[in-house]
């Protein structure tokens, strides 16, 4: 009986640990942007697309783009257009990822002419 309870505890253990190596902390990137001209579909439509591209950068867990929810709460910052939010493993992949050919040309081609403002937050979860 002993030993059948510490062979469940060791596995139990085991199978803890291998969650928490699952569950590495993860770099987030969050970009909102407020175009040049506010609400302009085609450009927020031209921002998610180039967001997507984002995928084939080595280091990128994952990308997010949309539109900003209109709300009626105080406390919601609606006024942005779209928002981007990318996972990294690192705060390297993330300095790799900023550099990278990919995500300079989109931000020169695509969001620097129809972006009037972007706010960028990083956190680690």
């Amino acid at each position: 009986m002993a030993r059948t309870a510490t062979i469940i505890t060791l596995v139990l253990l085991a199978g803890c640990a291998s969650v928490r190596e699952a569950r590495r902390p993860v770099v987030h990137h969050i970009v909102l942007c407020w175009l040049k001209e506010p609400g302009n579909a085609e450009h927020r439509r031209q921002i998610v697309e180039a967001s997507r591209s984002f995928r084939q950068i080595p280091g990128v867990l994952d990308v997010r783009a949309g539109e900003a929810i209109e709300s009626d709460r105080d406390i919601v910052d609606d006024s942005f257009d779209v928002a981007i939010v990318l996972a990294f493993a690192d705060t390297e992949r993330l300095a790799e990822y900023l550099a990278h050919p990919v995500h300079q040309k989109a931000k020169h081609d695509v969001l620097l002419p129809i972006v009037e403002r972007i706010v960028v937050y990083d956190f680690r979860e």
